[in-house]
């Protein structure tokens, strides 16, 4: 079997500068990446003709031989699935709101704190799961009628400049909506700025979404500019803002009512045009009756709420988020089909998802990573999800009850649906696969709220 048991993320970096590509690939394999250098844009290219299984780039904008804007370009039209993030420094601030334009998901200036860059990695290789072929646009995977409710908000919302709070337990894809509001915007074609407010301390948030002079602390060796100045003209997303100390609050605050700002170190004043999404898994409301966030500031931050359910409120989105992360780990050319088996599909509905939509794409790439003859078995999903392993769901919970019926009939739709994109929509095809008579079939897909054009082109 061509496929390793164990799977780390392998990246590939692109700089001219040795000691900085040296100390960026120590800084990234101490935290269990795989990680592999080029010195040229050409080089480059390369590595990643002759192994496909990078999992994300990171590139200098200005390079000895090609630009890392090129090689953006190349890299969106060859490997539309692969992340980019992009390398800065203080003065190709243009440049780089021309790579986030094309479609780089973050950049890392230099220097680089190893909090930024790992930060950076982690939310780039995530939000990686939803692009699609053309890579400044995110595919949201539903079927649930929940979601469908949250896609028609996004696209209400999408179309003002408000200002955006979305909310939802971690790992429902908080990120991937706000990119969803940013694409269908008047900004779309100006930056996506994302920063996690929840991974960095008070001092170095400061510093990221405002920039600093050099010399304002200890190691700022040169000057940077932050992600407001970077966003400006475009959407600027804040994750984890629940975490954001009181200072930084306050400062968050003097930005959305006067839209200005000052680098740390500097006393110069900076206006910003910026939309704010901001995202978080906490309540809100609770912290402020306990004093940890500031009234003032909530309402301002939640002119529009678009809540994520998690994902065992939407059973129905379960088979196809599992069938897109498979097919992701297939790659483009799909050579080695993978499929799951009915009872493995039936485990998968029956599971609570505590980790949500990640969670899911984690337990679809250890199963592939597993499976045997390419279908997915029960033996090949983790043990806490078997019958048989850890506590059964809370049957007196009303938010956590299985249906059976509701389960079954996920299970035969999914089918159903996957069969009719395989027979590219010959009824008389699908049926003889399925064991069904034609009209049976019909009835069914009838039944069952079916498309009649599914697998049609």
């Amino acid at each position: 079997m061509s496929k390793d048991n164990t799977k780390k993320n392998r990246i590939l970096v692109i700089d001219d500068e040795e000691l900085f590509t040296t100390l960026l690939k120590d800084t990234l394999q101490l935290s269990g990446y795989l990680c592999d250098t080029a010195f040229t844009g050409k080089e480059g290219l390369r590595k990643l003709r002759r192994n496909t299984g990078y999992d994300l780039l990171i590139t200098d904008i200005r390079l000895p031989d090609i630009s890392g804007l090129e090689i953006l370009e190349i890299v969106g039209k060859k490997y539309p699935f692969m992340p980019v993030i992009v390398i800065t420094g203080f003065a190709s601030i243009e440049n780089t709101k021309t790579a986030l334009r094309m479609g780089a998901v973050d950049y890392i200036p230099k220097p680089f704190t190893t909090g930024t860059v790992l930060a950076s990695v982690s939310k780039a290789i995530y939000s990686s799961i939803g692009r699609t072929k053309d890579k400044r646009s995110y595919k949201i995977v539903y079927r649930s009628s929940l979601m469908e409710q949250v896609m028609e908000l996004v696209t209400k919302v999408a179309k003002t400049d408000s200002t955006i709070l979305v909310t939802g337990e971690s790992g429902t894809g908080k990120e991937l909506i706000a990119r969803a509001i940013h694409s269908n915007s008047f900004r779309s074609t100006q930056p996506f700025v994302s920063v996690n407010s929840g991974a960095l301390p008070e001092g170095l948030l400061e510093s990221e979404l405002f920039g600093h002079l050099k010399g304002a602390f200890t190691g700022a060796t040169a000057t940077t500019h932050g992600r407001f100045h970077v966003a400006d003209g475009g959407t600027l997303f804040l994750d984890e803002v629940g975490n954001m100390c009181p200072a930084m609050q306050v400062k968050l605050l003097r930005v959305l009512q006067e839209g200005e700002f000052s680098p740390v170190g500097s006393s110069e004043i900076f206006t910003t045009d910026v939309r704010l999404i901001t995202a978080t898994n906490m309540n809100l409301e609770e912290a402020m009756s306990r004093n940890k966030f500031r009234e003032d500031l909530y309402y301002r931050i939640n002119v529009i709420e678009v809540h994520v359910p998690p994902l065992r409120q939407r059973i129905e989105d379960i088979l196809p988020l599992a069938e897109h992360f498979l097919s992701r780990l297939m790659g483009p050319e799909k050579r080695d089909s993978s499929v799951l088996s009915s009872s493995s599909a039936s485990i998968l509905l029956s599971y609570n998802w505590p980790g949500n939509v990640r969670e899911l794409e984690n337990t679809m790439e250890r199963a592939w990573v597993l499976c045997e003859n390419n279908v997915i078995r029960p033996e090949d999903l983790p043990g806490r999800m078997l019958p048989c392993h850890g506590n059964p769901p809370d049957m007196h919970s009303s938010r956590d009850r299985i249906k059976l019926d509701s389960l079954l009939e996920n299970i035969e739709k999914h089918y159903i649906i996957s069969t009719l994109k395989q027979s590219k929509g010959n009824r008389t095809h699908a049926a003889r696969f399925l064991g069904l008579k034609r009209t049976t079939l019909l009835a069914r897909i009838s039944s069952l709220g079916i498309a009649n054009d599914t697998g049609r082109k």
